[in-house]
């Protein structure tokens, strides 16, 4: 059974013995437009595999929506592009609560793991999710997660079928490591083991998730999402990110199980990710009536963070089919890179984003 553990600092809420304590932050979504302010509460569970780290964002009694970042990210570094973003504050948080469960060690302020425990699985991280809904008392929940995170969740609707609505991937992960993934990933494993969270590995790490455009060069500097990801990076207990890594490289193919899977499925992926092929792969084997991809241009894995605008308008389309909207019915953004005339005509139709969803391509372009 799950238990959740106070840690220094926190308040108590509650009086009995197996009560919980949390932090308990306001937080401010919206622009000058739309300010909504929210808790968030973080817990600390125990499960059968270790802590993890869950921040839980919104009303309890509106539906779930779980997410679960990359590699060396959290939520604050993986998704707070997109739930910042005044469109996602209307659309998501309108219809959800949002439940950000850190893979192990990954939160902010966490301890260095003890080197006596054993390193997971993939397999343990996907129960370790159906251990966190089940403490909070959930049953189906809708899924987001970006690439290690996707292939976390992905694994997890195969092992959990009747406990996932629907999976919105972001640049996922389906097949066992290539050699070439497989030797990078070891190099950069050896570096956090033997040097930590080093140049070399955070340049490595930055080139997983964005595109050259965004990581800049030696004449142009990086962009502020960038630096703002390399302050998170610095952060992290490099022992606690082998560990995951560690998972990840070791992760089996799971291609055979896509077109078992009983929920929609909506994929993200933009174009200069290193993981762009896997992402085709990934949608060419899922049952094409329920799943449908959208190319993001000039962008890297991470799009999140490096184009949230652009995931706006396709999950509001997906989320109509599960009768969800936003609380008012506005014109798209004009900040917004995406726009209907962007969009292939199979996403706009009722069919494709209701009841079924067809594979489409979607390309946006950036007005520089």
């Amino acid at each position: 059974m799950p238990q959740q553990i106070q840690r220094e600092g926190e308040r108590e809420m509650g009086d009995s013995s197996d009560s919980v304590s949390v932090d308990m932050e306001g937080i401010s979504f919206g622009g000058k437009d739309a300010h909504i302010e929210i808790f968030l509460q973080e817990h600390l569970i125990e499960t059968c595999h270790g802590y993890v780290s869950v921040a839980v964002i919104g009303d309890p009694d509106k539906p779930a929506l779980v997410t679960y970042p990359d590699l060396a990210q959290n939520h604050l570094s993986c998704f707070q592009g997109l739930f910042f973003c005044p469109e996602a504050c209307s659309l998501l948080l309108h219809n959800f609560c949002i439940y950000h469960i850190s893979p192990p060690g990954h939160e902010l302020g966490a301890p260095a793991i003890s080197p006596d425990k054993p390193v997971l699985s993939v397999d343990d991280l996907a129960d370790q999710i159906e251990e966190v809904l089940n403490f909070f008392g959930l049953g189906a929940v809708m899924c987001l997660g970006v690439t290690a995170g996707a292939y976390i969740l992905t694994l997890f609707a195969m092992k959990y079928r009747q406990r996932v609505l629907g999976l919105i991937l972001v640049s996922p992960l389906c097949k066992a490591p290539s050699w070439t993934e497989w030797l990078f990933n070891k190099v950069m494993s050896n570096l956090l083991y033997f040097y930590g969270m080093c140049g070399v590995v955070k340049e490595l790490l930055l080139k997983r998730y964005f595109s050259k455009e965004v990581r800049g060069n030696a004449h142009v500097s990086e962009s502020d999402i960038v630096q703002a990801c390399i302050r998170s990076l610095e952060e992290r207990q490099s022992s606690n990110v082998w560990r995951f890594l560690e998972a990840i490289n070791g992760r089996p193919d799971i291609t055979e199980g896509l077109r078992k899977l009983q929920c929609r499925s909506l994929i993200f992926v933009g174009d200069n990710s290193p993981f762009h092929f896997e992402a085709l792969h990934m949608t060419s084997n899922l049952d094409r009536r329920y799943s449908a991809l959208v190319e993001v241009q000039a962008c890297g894995s991470m799009v999140t963070e490096e184009q949230p605008h652009a995931m706006m308008i396709p999950l509001e389309y997906f989320l109509m089919g599960y009768g969800l909207y936003r609380p008012s019915q506005s014109s798209v953004s004009p900040r917004s890179p995406l726009s209907p005339s962007c969009i292939a005509p199979e996403l706009l139709s009722p069919e494709s984003m209701g009841l079924k969803l067809k594979p489409i391509k979607t390309r946006i372009s950036l007005q520089i």
